[in-house]
């Protein structure tokens, strides 16, 4: 995908800025080298490539690596030894004063912070003021277009498909009796996500009773359970289209292996559910009336009501992430738990909702997409209402 250096220009003139600075060194910015194209290269010295809010872009690269950097619109100026590659910092930076880099003040927000101290201390050296570009990654790196959100939409309908028929494998070994565990029922699942034409980072995952109180638990062929009678079982599935600019889909869905969910496990549940919808609803009371919505204030409408119901102990994670061609997007996160996120979300991206509660015994998790429009925020799947039982 060609930089749209025009677009960039515009954003730094609407926030004050003279330029983006955008550097990595052997993928140590990942955002930076899927900006620049350079992913999938091999890149071992460092490069620095600046946009500036008027005028031609300017690239700073290793000699040996002139041809990685070629495509890159702008001027570019080479490097060898460590006195002209200071040279070539002046050159570059000469005239800035403001400019975004992938920074977060105090590590605020990790996902973001991606230039080593060194790096800031050598930029900063030379009279320039370092702000967070995150905005800007976001504007440029997470919004998805019309082809990307129909991606979404077509991956998000093939993982409630699998999900249905994975909980009606589940039922029917369950009334046959047949046998069966996590990790069975993880493989049944990977074959129909290469039927749907999916791919994923990872497998799904497939967590029941206990396992499920760990949000991050994966199923293994040496250390899977077995799944028993009247057991909680937890469903967390992402994908995305096998092509590319697709973009990913992430849901989560709890059923129950006999007749009635146990009343404790029942309650968390539909405390989640409630804080999901909480969370929901403040996103789009904020879009339809045309109001800034940050990350941290969708993380707070969800866990206010899981604090509230006596679960604060039992809160792990944040509430949501950023969607894109990553799972885990380069977008705003729903999060004032880990980190205080203070990014706005922006019309064009989208986020997941999924609050959860673990405990020793059991552990429950609701997961829904969310896409933001200039008027509304758009639930792009169902959300569920109750656990689901298998055996009746």
């Amino acid at each position: 995908m060609a930089i749209d250096v025009p677009g960039i220009q515009q954003a730094l003139a609407e926030e004050g800025l003279d330029g983006w600075l955008l550097y990595d060194f052997h993928g140590s910015n990942p955002i930076a080298v899927g900006f620049a194209g350079l992913g999938g290269k091999m890149v071992t010295r460092r490069w620095y490539y600046l946009v500036p809010r008027e005028g031609e872009p300017r690239v700073l690269a290793h000699a040996i690596e002139a041809h990685t950097v070629a495509h890159l619109p702008g001027r570019r100026t080479l490097y060898a030894r460590r006195d002209s590659l200071e040279a070539g910092l002046d050159a570059l930076l000469a005239g800035m004063r403001r400019l975004a880099m992938e920074y977060s003040p105090g590590c605020a927000i990790p996902y973001l912070s991606r230039v080593d101290a060194g790096t800031l201390e050598a930029v900063r050296r030379r009279g320039v003021e370092v702000v967070s570009s995150g905005d800007l990654v976001q504007r440029f790196q997470a919004r998805w277009d019309a082809a990307a959100y129909a991606t979404h939409q077509r991956a998000s309908e093939a993982l409630y498909r699998i999900k249905d028929r994975t909980l009606a494998e589940l039922t029917r070994r369950a009334k046959d009796g047949t046998p069966t565990d996590e990790h069975a029922i993880q493989q049944l699942m990977v074959r129909w996500f290469d039927e749907e034409g999916l791919v994923s980072d990872s497998p799904p995952i497939v967590a029941a009773q206990e396992n499920a109180g760990n949000p991050h638990y994966a199923p293994s062929a040496q250390g899977s359970r077995p799944i028993g009678a009247n057991e909680v079982v937890l469903l967390d599935l992402w994908g995305k289209l096998r092509q590319p600019g697709a973009v990913y889909a992430d849901i989560t869905w709890m059923s129950f292996t006999g007749p009635a969910v146990p009343a404790e496990v029942a309650r968390a549940f539909q405390t989640i559910a409630a804080g999901r919808d909480a969370a929901v609803a403040l996103a789009q009371q904020r879009a339809r009336a045309g109001q800034d919505l940050r990350g941290w204030e969708v993380d707070r409408a969800a866990r206010t009501v899981l604090e509230g119901a006596g679960y604060a102990k039992h809160v792990l994670h944040r509430t949501g992430h950023s969607l894109g061609e990553e799972v885990h997007g380069n977008g705003v996160h729903m999060d004032d738990y880990e980190t205080h996120d203070e990014r706005r979300v922006l019309p064009g991206t989208a986020f997941t909702v999924e609050p959860g509660l673990y405990f020793d015994t059991f552990g429950v998790r609701t997961e829904i997409n969310v896409y933001v429009t200039e008027q509304d925020a758009l639930v792009t799947g169902p959300a569920q209402g109750q656990i689901d039982t298998l055996v009746r």
